[in-house]
């Protein structure tokens, strides 16, 4: 073998190195599987498409019948973009459903390692308001807070050891800011506490538990109360609602392997609501 043909050779193998890492930065999520509730719209939509980017696998999750066309449409990107994808109807309000759905994940996948509990609901009200619908509200509590905890039951007796869990929150847990949010400060206090509990629990099989903490976004969900949160905004540092891809961000980063040394930890992507 000529000098030249050497040179030539150890340059392709370093070519071929280089390809192998930058597909590895670039897509740190390959041959992972990832669960995003809620993930038909609004910030669920977007955090299962960055981490189909990433290089997941994506089940989400929707409840509505009217979101059917929404949940197929993430499923098709997802699928554009070289992964699979699955959509399962499911009522995060209703604990039984929670095996289930996990179930047909792996039965779906072979395996579970990410997810990213993003469904909720939001209700406002004082508590002596006469004209409060107390069924509404605990309605509220089963799909926030009792059905969070029965995904987490399931889904970890399944998860690959070094898995991830992260929790969408809300600053709202430890800064009302405004009548009418006490059962929102509330549950969301819960979802702090919950998956600092976790954390310990999951530790000695590399699970980390984590929450990023929501500011308000323009999307679907709160468009019917908008102009009611929007006087909150001059609370924040920055004074506006909050892009999608600024909450996905930190939301990816708890999910990737980059994230393996932290857990109990919350991350406020709001806008500087606390300051």
């Amino acid at each position: 073998m000529t000098h030249e043909e050497t040179a030539a050779r150890m340059a392709q193998r370093m070519e071929n190195i280089q390809e192998k890492t930058m597909s590895a930065s670039s897509k740190p999520l390959t041959g992972k599987v990832a669960l995003v509730t809620g993930g038909a719209r609004g910030l669920g939509a977007a955090t299962a498409r960055k981490l189909a980017e990433m290089g997941a696998d994506i089940a989400i999750t929707f409840v509505s019948p009217s979101s059917v066309s929404k949940a197929a449409a993430i499923v098709a990107g997802i699928e554009q973009l070289g992964g699979r994808g699955i959509a399962l109807q499911a009522d995060q309000g209703d604990v039984s459903t929670a095996p289930q759905m996990i179930g047909s994940i792996i039965e779906r996948f072979g395996r579970l390692d990410i997810v990213i509990n993003n469904a909720s609901i939001d209700r406002f009200g004082n508590v002596d308001d006469p004209q409060r619908d107390d069924e509404d509200f605990e309605r509220y509590w089963a799909v926030a807070n009792t059905g969070l905890r029965a995904i987490v039951r399931a889904a970890s007796r399944v998860m690959t050891d070094g898995g991830r869990f992260v929790f969408v929150g809300s600053n709202l847990s430890v800064r009302p800011g405004a009548a009418g949010m006490s059962d929102m400060a509330s549950i969301k206090a819960s979802i702090d506490g919950y998956a600092r509990g976790v954390a310990r629990d999951l530790a000695d099989r590399a699970i980390t538990v984590n929450v990023v903490h929501a500011g308000f976004m323009e999307t679907d969900i709160n468009i019917d109360f908008r102009d009611s949160i929007r006087p909150l905004l001059q609370n924040l540092c920055f004074k506006r609602f909050g892009r999608l891809e600024e909450v996905v961000a930190p939301i990816a980063f708890l999910a990737s392997p980059a994230a393996s040394y932290i857990t109990g930890t919350i991350i406020d992507a709001d806008g500087g609501y606390n300051v």
